[in-house]
């Protein structure tokens, strides 16, 4: 299962060619860009791990990628990577542009579960299998 979540999330992985793109056209944009990590990217997660602090003064996409580049080493093959871009501007104050850069080797997926209530109504919640004890292909 592939999570798709953020910008270009139904396109192939970006290159980091094409990731430092990304990060340039934030700089020039005057956002504040930031690298974050998490191991449950459940849709209402939207509070991810930081790494290090919002960039806000950085000018060339080098220093972001520098930064992109040592949380892989941490990180990477295990938990979800992605860039945030923050756009600080007056009335607008929120974020403008995210994207997963990084994918673990085993991406665990959701269960959805319905519930039956009141006046035949039906609920549905989603599960992460990354909070499951169960190995992959026995989670179903």
């Amino acid at each position: 299962m592939r999570i798709t979540q953020g910008a270009f999330s139904f396109l192939p992985d970006l290159t980091d060619e094409q990731i430092a793109k990304q990060i340039q056209y934030a700089i020039d944009k005057g956002w504040a860009v930031n690298v974050e990590f998490t191991d449950d990217p459940h849709p209402r997660n939207t509070y991810w791990e930081m790494w290090g602090m919002p960039m806000f003064d950085v000018k060339d996409a080098a220093g972001v990628m520098f930064e992109l580049n040592e949380c892989r080493k941490t990180y990477a093959g295990r938990y979800y990577i992605r860039v945030s871009a923050f756009d600080p501007s007056h009335t607008w104050e929120s974020l403008r542009l995210s994207f997963i850069t990084d994918r673990p080797a085993e991406e665990p997926g959701f269960a959805l579960d319905r519930q039956e209530v009141a006046g035949r109504n039906q609920r549905y919640t989603t599960r992460s299998y990354a909070a499951s004890t169960k190995p992959e292909g026995a989670r179903y």
